[in-house]
Formats: structure tokens, C-alpha cells, sequence
């Protein structure tokens, strides 16, 4: 059995009881990244063998991973945050379990998605969520405009790195679009920045947003 588990997005507090009782039972558990995993699994003491599953090591380690799982062992997948497979590695191992007919069950949990949406106070009735933005700005421009042109709240993460940029392209494409920025979700600092286009980019050039980041952007406001 493989059990893909979300673990939190920020606050060590949200992580279900489910999941901490099937990492204690687990006889290996998979880390996006063992140095970042092992403090929030001991301080929920969860003493497990870890091995790291990434994105450049997914391919070489699913083969060890599947035949673990058909000796019996079990297996918890886990990616630094959130629900694995969600722009996080772990979608190459769930179809080698379909392929090799592994048992598999993926834990409820924490989601970075579901909370900006539900923050944001945009329309949740219809939603995209079309992963992290392309960094050539040509690409993300088109990524950007079809949000607008959409009739769904439409997410994407973003790096701090190029926040100004993208608002930037947002504002040229249409400065009055409604846009919320959320930032460190369940975090100490958390935020969510709502306005349009054009005056959250005057914001954010005045003071530039750090931390992890989900933009969402509300093409329905257009029709």
C-alpha cells in the first residue's frame, strides 16, 4: 500500500489525525525533501525511515518504491507542502501504482488551491487552476490573457521573484481586471492583497510582496 498524504502549507498545527497516525505506521516514508520534512514529522513525533522523492530522482526511485510495496511494505508519499501531485512530485508514482496494480489511497488535507480560493472572495462555483506560471514572459502573457478571457476563478502560483512582472503584464492586458495576491497562507504573515490590476501593481512597486504566493484572478468581474 502507497498513501499520498498533504501535509501543511505553513502552520505545523494543520495536519489531519489520519494522516499523522498512517506516517507513524508507515514503514518508509518519501520526502520531496528529507532536511525539510524530518522537523515538522518529529515534531508530531513521527520517527520513520525517510528516502527523498523529487522531481529529478522520481523516475529512478519508483521502481525501489513499487517493489517495497509489493514485499508489504507501507509506503506514505509526502512533498514539502500541501497535497503531493499538486505541482509537487508524486503523479509518476501514482500511475506506476495503477500500472502495477498497487493498492494506493490519497489523504484529505492541506491545500494551498482550495485556501486561496476560499480567502480570496472570488466566485468558487467555477475554478481553474493551471499550476505555476511560465517564466518566459511571452508564454505567461498567454497564460495570463486566457485567465481574463475565462468565466472561472483562475490560480496560479507564483514566485516573489517575478510578482511586479507579472502585474505588470496583467495591468497591460486589462489594468481594471480584479486581482488577489494571497501570500503565506496560514502563516504568521499571511495576506490577502485584492484590487485591480493596475492599483495592485502601484502597491506592490512601492513595496514588493516576499513569500509564497497564489494569484488569483477573476475573469467573470469582466463580463
Amino acid at each position: 500500500m502507497i498513501s499520498f498524504i498533504p501535509t501543511p502549507i505553513g502552520n505545523r498545527a494543520d495536519i489531519t489525525l489520519r494522516a499523522i497516525d498512517v506516517l507513524k505506521n508507515a514503514d518508509l516514508i518519501a520526502c520531496e525533501d528529507t532536511r525539510h520534512s524530518r522537523p515538522l514529522l518529529l515534531h508530531h513525533d513521527i520517527d520513520r525511515p525517510l528516502i527523498s522523492l523529487h522531481d529529478h530522482n522520481e523516475v529512478q526511485r519508483i521502481g525501489e518504491l513499487i517493489t517495497k510495496a509489493k514485499q508489504g511494505l507501507l509506503i506514505a508519499a509526502i512533498s514539502d507542502a500541501g497535497m503531493p501531485l499538486i505541482s509537487d512530485p508524486g503523479y509518476k508514482l501514482l500511475q506506476a501504482c495503477i500500472e502495477e496494480d498497487i493498492p494506493y489511497t490519497v489523504l484529505p488535507g492541506p491545500s494551498a488551491v482550495i485556501t486561496a480560493l476560499a480567502g480570496s472572495g472570488f466566485p468558487c462555483h467555477s475554478f481553474r487552476f493551471d499550476g505555476f506560471l511560465p517564466v518566459k514572459k511571452g508564454k505567461r502573457r498567454k497564460s495570463l490573457e486566457d485567465a481574463i478571457e475565462s468565466d472561472a476563478t483562475a490560480m496560479f502560483f507564483e514566485s516573489p521573484h517575478r510578482i511586479i512582472s507579472t502585474m505588470e503584464i496583467l495591468a497591460e492586458i486589462n489594468p481594471n481586471v480584479k486581482v488577489c495576491v494571497a501570500r503565506e497562507l496560514s502563516k504568521k504573515f499571511e495576506t490577502y492583497h485584492r484590487d485591480t490590476a493596475e492599483n495592485l501593481l502601484s502597491q506592490f512597486q512601492k513595496k514588493k510582496p516576499k513569500g509564497e504566493i497564489v494569484i488569483l484572478i477573476d475573469g467573470a468581474s469582466m463580463r
